[in-house]
C-alpha cells in the first residue's frame, strides 16, 4: 500500500430531490457499463472520458458533480478546497458526499456516509471502503450508474492530481460497503468488480474557468475549458447580469477545440469586461442545427 487507509466521521445526510425511483430495478454489474449511458457529441462523435488529471501543486481537491445538459446529464468536476487531516483521496470523495457544488446546475446523490477509507495497491487499483448510508438516495438504474462513476472520476483525479498513483498506467476502481464486495448499490449496480472511467460519462463541453460564483481581475478575463470534439467549432456568449437578474447580451463568438494529442478539446478565449456581474454560454456547433445550443454550459462570475 503506499497510502494508509484514512477514517472520519461526517454529520447528517444531505437530501436530494429530483431523483425517481425505478419500479423494476435492472441490477448492472459495476465493470460493465450500461450502452445507454453512451451519448453523441456532434456529427455522431461520441463522447469519451476525460484526461487523467496531472499533477498539480494546489491542495485543492478535484471533484465531479452530476449536472444536465440539454435533455442528458453527464459529470462535471470542480476544484475544491479541502482540509488536508486525511490522505487527497479521502478528502475529495468526502467533498463529494458531504459538499454542496459550487454550480447550481451541478447536483450529487451520495450521502454523508459514516466511515470513509481509502487505500492504493501497488498496481494502481484504489480501494474506496464506505458505509451502506452513503447510499441511501432513491435513484433510477441510469442515474446509479451515473453516481458510481462520479466516485470513479473523483478517486482516479484526485489521486492522479495528487501524484499517489501512476499516471501512465490503467487505473481501476474497487468500491467496498462496510467491508464487503457484491453490496447492491442504490438497488441498482452490483459492487466490487474492479472499474475504469466509463466513456460517455463526462460532459461533451465544460468550462474549466472561471468556477461559478468566483470574482476576476477586471479588463483581460480568460475562460477555458474542454470538449469532447477535438477540433470541432463551440459558439461562446457573455451576458451581462443586471441587479434585478435580468440577463442581457454582451459579447459572442466562436473558438475551435484543439486537435492536437496533448491538448484533446481544450478551448480558450480572453476577453475585455468591466466589473460588474456576467454569465459566460459555451456549446457545440452542430453543421446540421446551426442555430441550437447544443450541449451547453453556463458558469456565473463577477468582475470587480
Amino acid at each position: 500500500m503506499r497510502s494508509a487507509l484514512a477514517l472520519g466521521l461526517l454529520p447528517a445526510a444531505l437530501l436530494l430531490s429530483g431523483c425517481v425511483a425505478d419500479p423494476d430495478p435492472a441490477v448492472t454489474s459495476s465493470n460493465v457499463p450500461s450502452q445507454s449511458l453512451k451519448a453523441a457529441g456532434t456529427d455522431g462523435v461520441p463522447t469519451t472520458s476525460a484526461p487523467l488529471e496531472t499533477m498539480q501543486s494546489s491542495n485543492k481537491a478535484p471533484v465531479y458533480w452530476i449536472g444536465r445538459s440539454n435533455t442528458n446529464t453527464f459529470l462535471y468536476r470542480e476544484f475544491r478546497d479541502v482540509p488536508d487531516e486525511e490522505n487527497p483521496i479521502t478528502r475529495a470523495l468526502r467533498a463529494m458526499m458531504s459538499e454542496t457544488p459550487l454550480d447550481p446546475d451541478f447536483f450529487t446523490p451520495w450521502q454523508n456516509p459514516k466511515s470513509l477509507a481509502t487505500s492504493i495497491s501497488g498496481t494502481n487499483v484504489i480501494t474506496v471502503d464506505v458505509s451502506a448510508d452513503a447510499f441511501n438516495s432513491n435513484l433510477d438504474a441510469d442515474m446509479a450508474q451515473r453516481a458510481i462513476q462520479q466516485l470513479v472520476y473523483t478517486a482516479t483525479a484526485a489521486g492522479a492530481s495528487s501524484g499517489l498513483i501512476d499516471a501512465g498506467q490503467q487505473i481501476e476502481v474497487v468500491i467496498l460497503v462496510d467491508g464487503h464486495t457484491d453490496y447492491l448499490a442504490f438497488k441498482h449496480v452490483k459492487l466490487g468488480a474492479p472499474m475504469a472511467r466509463s466513456a460517455g460519462m463526462v460532459a461533451p463541453v465544460w468550462i474549466i474557468d472561471p468556477q461559478e460564483g468566483v470574482d476576476v481581475a477586471d479588463g483581460r478575463v480568460k475562460i477555458n475549458g474542454r470538449s469532447t470534439v477535438p477540433g470541432g467549432k463551440l459558439r461562446w456568449q457573455i451576458l451581462k447580469v443586471q441587479e434585478n437578474g435580468d440577463k442581457e447580451k454582451y459579447l459572442n463568438g466562436e473558438a475551435t477545440a484543439a486537435a492536437a494529442a496533448d491538448a484533446s478539446g481544450v478551448f480558450g478565449l480572453t476577453v475585455n469586461l468591466a466589473p460588474g456581474n456576467y454569465e459566460i454560454r459555451v456549446s457545440q456547433i452542430d453543421r446540421r442545427q446551426a442555430d441550437d445550443e447544443l450541449n451547453v454550459d453556463t458558469r456565473g462570475f463577477a468582475v470587480r
